[in-house]
C-alpha cells in the first residue's frame, strides 16, 4: 500500500524559496523547473519507499524520529508513520549551512 505525502506549508515556502532562487540565479526557468521535477521525483519515491532517507547526523533529529533525502545540494526532512501510512515532509534546506535550526 502506498504512503500518502503530506508536505508542511514550511515545506512548501522552502521549496519555493529554493526554485525561485535557481530560475534568479540561472535565468532559466527551464532549470528550475527541472530541478524542481528531480525534487519532486524523489519525494514521491517516498510513496513506495518510506524508509529509502538515512538518519540525520544530528543525535536529536534521530531521537524525534526524521529520516532526510539528499538531492544534490539539499536535504529533505520527514517523517513516516507506519501505522497510518502517511510520510510527512517538514522541510527543505539547502546542505552547505548549518541545518539543525532550520527544522
Amino acid at each position: 500500500m502506498k504512503y500518502q505525502i503530506i508536505r508542511t506549508d514550511k515545506a512548501n515556502d522552502q521549496l519555493y524559496e529554493i526554485i525561485n532562487y535557481i530560475v534568479d540565479d540561472s535565468s532559466s526557468v527551464d532549470i528550475g523547473l527541472n530541478y524542481l521535477d528531480k525534487i519532486e521525483k524523489a519525494v514521491r519515491k517516498l510513496e513506495e519507499y518510506p524508509c529509502t532517507g538515512s538518519y540525520p547526523r544530528y543525535s536529536i533529529l534521530k531521537r524525534q524520529g526524521y529520516r532526510v533525502l539528499i538531492v544534490e545540494r539539499h536535504l529533505i526532512f520527514y517523517k513516516a508513520n507506519e501505522m497510518e501510512k502517511v510520510v510527512v515532509v517538514y522541510a527543505i534546506v539547502d546542505a552547505r549551512p548549518e541545518y539543525r535550526n532550520l527544522i
